[in-house]
């Protein structure tokens, strides 16, 4: 009967740590929202980039699939964290396509139709090619080279903080978002003893800390009017 309880504890502490990472990952989705509203209303794409919204997307197909059960049982809340990561970077990028220049326009589609065809052609191949235990670790790896590439983007942020002594272009509570999001699927990963799940969130998590004490060091010297970050640099 202990072994029972303390089974079910453990499920729900594993369960309230994915769903932590889901609503925490749901505020990161929401952030460029002021971006694109910028562009709905000028009707243009400025010097924005589409090319953040395309890797994202990327990212979060490959995470999507690795996170459905015939790849991996039982992390099904890695798959709707990023089902729903995949709509928001699919409905960014046809924002972005619908009001970008001729020239934009045609290179975003262009990788647009590359990123599907490359997710499809993943998930052929680890249907075809693998089995279950070969699969998981196939899509897995992937995943985490995805999502490590993804850092280049909080390296970018931390690296321009310290070059700049400011804090202007790394938002507090985006930052504080990336950690907690991060420190969920650690800890969700750890649970279900994937370290596919928990070695890049580690990471992720580690710079969410970095991130957040150069915020505590600079925004001190920092302007308390500075102007309206530019999000699509951190997606």
């Amino acid at each position: 009967m202990f072994s029972t309880g303390f089974t079910a504890v453990y499920s729900v502490c594993s369960d309230a740590a994915g769903v932590a990472g889901n609503l925490f990952a749901f505020v990161l989705f929401v952030s460029p929202i002021p971006t694109f509203r910028r562009i709905l209303r000028n009707q243009s794409t400025e010097q924005f980039s589409g090319l953040p919204y395309i890797y994202a997307l990327l990212n979060c197909l490959i995470c999507l699939w690795y996170g459905m059960p015939l790849v991996s049982p039982g992390v099904i809340l890695v798959a709707t964290v990023n089902s729903i990561g995949a709509v928001f970077q699919l409905v960014y990028v046809s924002i972005f396509i619908a009001y970008a220049e001729k020239a934009k326009k045609l290179k975003m589609s262009g990788l647009l139709i590359a990123v599907f065809a490359l997710f499809s052609i993943i998930v052929f191949v680890s249907i075809k090619l693998f089995d279950s235990d070969d699969r998981r670790a196939f899509v897995g790896y992937l995943s985490v080279a995805s999502l490590i590439s993804m850092f280049a983007s909080p390296l970018f942020v931390i690296k321009l903080v310290v070059k700049s002594r400011s804090v202007e272009y790394m938002p507090f509570y985006l930052s504080l978002s990336t950690f907690l999001m991060s420190l969920s699927f650690l800890v969700y990963g750890m649970f279900k003893d994937d370290p596919f799940i928990f070695v890049p969130n580690g990471i992720g998590t580690l710079l969410g800390i970095v991130q957040l004490m150069l915020y505590a060091h600079y925004s001190s010297k920092s302007g308390e009017n500075s102007r309206e970050p530019l999000l699509d640099s951190y997606a």
